[in-house]
């Protein structure tokens, strides 16, 4: 079994809990994702089967989009509602004013990691240490914040829609934006709608999938692994070619130097590769061995 399967994440579970669950119920050992959703965020979660993991780190670093709900006038350890409240203040936030600084938080800006992350330092983990009451110094790293889009407001809280790079705490965008402020902020709710390709319009349930599995109809939920690659262009390759595409060796190609799909006549997809100089090198293989 081999493809993609785009879930929508359910809020509590963690990215490696739906993992597990699926390599229990595709009975595949061979499971993993691009991208980690914090336990209470839901949506947009990429999950690649079989052959199909060997294209996980082509897809890690898409960008990412998402919409947050954001409540001003609290701090909490975590920075966002799940964790416990260090502060509260009473100011009424207008979205004129939020509207205002926005801009400074839109383009390339560094981020100090939360404590409550998977963040290695020292070789130990943020949350580990955060857990045993410990605060440590953490270096600041540049993420970029493509675009943030004020939606309106529900329940009090501020719904942005904001669209970023890889490697970017929206929970640490929420606190930031709360402090600049001089309120204090932090994300109450994170739904992750876009991850590259993939949309929340692509994605299934855990129950839905469980249920097509149990069915037979797995394969019906399941996007081809090329699909990650659909803006190359595709070669298709036979005979000798295609030997020596399967012996990992480059072959002749007259087209222009970049990145293609590389296909067996057959139509199975054999490869990502880069052309240069009239040669096609494997970049990652793709075909059943």
């Amino acid at each position: 079994m081999t493809g993609i399967i785009v879930i929508d994440k359910p809020a509590s579970w963690t990215s490696q809990d739906v993992c597990a669950k699926l390599r229990g119920v595709l009975r595949e050992k061979r499971v993993g994702h691009s991208g980690t959703l914090d336990p209470m965020a839901t949506g947009v979660l990429p999950v690649f089967v079989g052959r199909a993991t060997r294209a996980v780190s082509f897809a890690e670093n898409d960008r990412k989009r998402y919409t947050a709900h954001v409540r001003f006038g609290v701090t909490t350890d975590t920075q966002d509602m799940t964790g416990t409240v260090i502060e509260t203040r009473e100011r009424h936030v207008t979205e004129a004013e939020l509207k205002a600084v926005l801009p400074e938080f839109t383009g390339e800006i560094e981020q100090v990691p939360p404590m409550y992350s998977a963040v290695k330092i020292g070789g130990r983990k943020l949350y580990e240490l955060a857990r045993r009451g410990e605060d440590i110094e953490r270096p600041a790293r540049r993420v970029n914040i493509y675009s943030i889009g004020l939606l309106g407001r529900e329940n009090g809280d501020f719904v942005l829609d904001i669209q970023c790079s890889k490697g970017t705490y929206i929970r640490t965008l929420a606190h930031d934006i709360g402090a600049r402020l001089g309120c204090g902020g932090a994300l109450s709710y994170l739904r992750r709608t876009e991850a590259g390709i993939f949309k929340i319009s692509d994605a299934h349930t855990l129950d839905e999938v469980i249920s097509a599995a149990e069915n037979g109809q797995i394969s019906e939920l399941m996007l081809p692994t090329d699909s990650l690659f659909a803006a190359y262009p595709a070669v298709t390759v036979d005979g000798e070619r295609e030997r020596r595409c399967r012996c990992g060796n480059d072959f002749p190609a007259r087209v222009p130097d970049g990145e293609y799909r590389v296909y067996s006549e057959s139509g199975e997809f054999l490869l990502l590769g880069r052309a240069a100089g009239g040669r096609i090198y494997t970049v990652k293989n793709f075909f059943s061995v």
